[in-house]
């Protein structure tokens, strides 16, 4: 069993020092492992029914991409995908809702998408199944020998289900993570790592201290980093021209490759 270690990470963007990060390259093209915009680099492959996005070299760990609501049919979620395969991940992003995502986010912010029906139609019994095909998909087809989560909004949750025992993931990272239950974060039974927005309406403060409370009773190694300026859905839909949403953004990709490389 893992070592019992604790950290709690508050970072405001009152301080621009760890910018730096965002400018690390790959080493193999020079370029900037992270992409906001331009040509998704990945490809899409269809594995029992269900269609995965698909990006980087062979490796030994896989990453598992559990999108937003808004799905892999999002640019930025291929972007942030491709990001991680740069990184040195082959990375596997299922389709979590069969071609049809959200129309909006499920915070409340467009008045004609029925939110309740939507996540009646994508509960667990839908998605659990969806990811446990990725899951094998990334070990029987790709080959690796050990699967990490990365999860955003609705995937934040489902990052913290795999994690718990029996379902294949070994570490997991989670940005701002919604409609995630106690009992998920109890089950737990390897590395988390969590970054919130100090502005979501979706996870209050009173809500990240009970999370923090929880990890900690988890008795798993843990961090949970609080970035100023952003919102949720910072992790993958982030306003770049707004240099906190930028650096938030890019420190939360950081955030979870530090986290594989340490934990996995």
């Amino acid at each position: 069993m893992l070592k019992f270690t604790s950290l709690l990470a508050l970072w405001s963007i009152g301080s621009l020092a760890g910018a730096a990060s965002a400018q690390e390259d790959c080493p193999a093209t020079g370029e900037p492992i992270i992409a906001h915009s331009g040509d998704t680099v990945g490809k899409e492959q269809l594995y029992n029914d269900i269609n995965m996005y698909v990006t980087g070299n062979t490796s030994d760990i896989g990453v598992l991409y559990l999108t937003d609501v808004f799905g892999i049919q999002l640019a930025e979620n291929k972007l942030l995908a491709d990001s991680f395969g740069r990184a040195g991940y082959i990375t596997v992003a299922p389709d979590m809702f069969n071609g049809t995502p959200a129309p909006g986010d499920i915070d409340g912010s467009q008045p004609d998408f029925n939110v309740t029906q939507f996540l009646a139609e994508h509960g667990p019994e839908v998605t659990d199944p969806i990811i446990a095909t990725a899951i094998d998909f990334l070990r029987t087809e790709l080959g690796v020998q050990k699967v990490v989560a990365t999860g955003y909004c609705f995937g934040g949750r489902y990052t913290f289900r795999v994690l718990s025992e029996g379902n294949g993931v070994s570490v997991g990272f989670a940005a701002h993570p919604s409609l995630l239950e106690d009992a998920e974060i109890s089950a737990i039974t390897g590395p988390a790592s969590i970054a919130a927005a100090d502005g979501d309406s979706m996870t209050p403060p009173e809500r990240r201290s009970q999370i923090e409370a929880l990890l900690l009773e988890a008795g798993q190694p843990y961090s949970l980093a609080l970035y100023g300026g952003t919102q949720h859905g910072f992790g993958v839909r982030a306003n770049i021209s707004d240099p906190q949403q930028k650096f938030g953004k890019e420190e939360a990709f950081f955030q979870a490759i530090r986290w594989f490389n340490a934990w996995a």
